[in-house]
């Protein structure tokens, strides 16, 4: 029988978008629970030992954490397969979603910055995971749009979010780095148009995401226009 999956997330959390991308690109249908992060019911406590989304819920009774572990188990239960079949392109694959934290992390600290000083000492540590990207999508050159050439891949639903996220900060605060890497900008926008990007997150994402920045008093939130104010309520 086909198992029954429920998602935690919160709205704007790129590690569960991670997983929803994987979701939809295998069409598993699966339901999404969005809970409150300032006040994380027990229910969840009980299947998140981190207190951290995503969490998996598996026939409602098996949970599975961390955004990785996920989209691993998906891959392996659920056809089509996502990794490539050639073992030794599929652990250089694995190699790449380990750097992803890496990179995830210079984007994050960068829009969740509290000055103009920090916010632009953080974007250029941006510069160093991009030109290291860069490098490798060079050795694919001809092969795009995505990572491994022509079907989507695990290292396009990790790095899809985030590259997202980067765009959206760009949108408010033009940063003037991804220009400077062409491989990468062209693999952004081919994951941006992605359909099963496209739907991975609510419909108004980079609103709620604006709206989050003003929640969150951060310092990038002066850009946001506060007609997003009550985005989050808008599905």
């Amino acid at each position: 029988m086909p198992s029954k999956f429920m998602l935690c997330s919160f709205k704007t959390c790129p590690w569960v978008q991670r997983a929803a991308i994987v979701l939809q690109a295998k069409n598993i249908a699966y339901d999404i629970t969005y809970i409150d992060r300032d006040h994380r019911p027990d229910w969840f406590l009980a299947v998140s030992p981190h207190a951290k989304v995503p969490v998996l819920v598996i026939d409602g009774k098996d949970a599975l954490f961390e955004s990785n572990a996920i989209a691993e188990y998906l891959d392996e239960t659920v056809p089509p397969r996502l990794h490539p079949e050639n073992a030794l392109v599929r652990a250089r694959n694995r190699a790449w979603t380990d750097f992803v934290p890496t990179f995830a992390s210079t984007i994050s600290n960068t829009m969740y910055t509290d000055s103009e000083e920090e916010f632009n000492a953080q974007a250029a540590k941006i510069a160093g995971p991009f030109g290291k990207l860069e490098e490798e999508l060079a050795k694919h050159d001809g092969k795009g749009p995505y990572f491994n050439g022509a079907a989507l891949s695990l290292v396009d639903a990790a790095y899809a979010p985030f590259l997202q996220r980067y765009t959206f900060t760009d949108r408010l605060r033009p940063l003037g780095l991804i220009e400077r890497h062409p491989r990468l900008a062209a693999w952004r926008e081919a994951l941006l148009a992605h359909p099963a990007v496209k739907a991975s997150t609510v419909a108004n994402i980079e609103a709620v995401w604006q709206e989050n920045l003003i929640v969150r008093q951060r310092w990038l939130a002066k850009f946001v226009s506060k007609d997003v104010i009550g985005a989050a309520l808008i599905e």
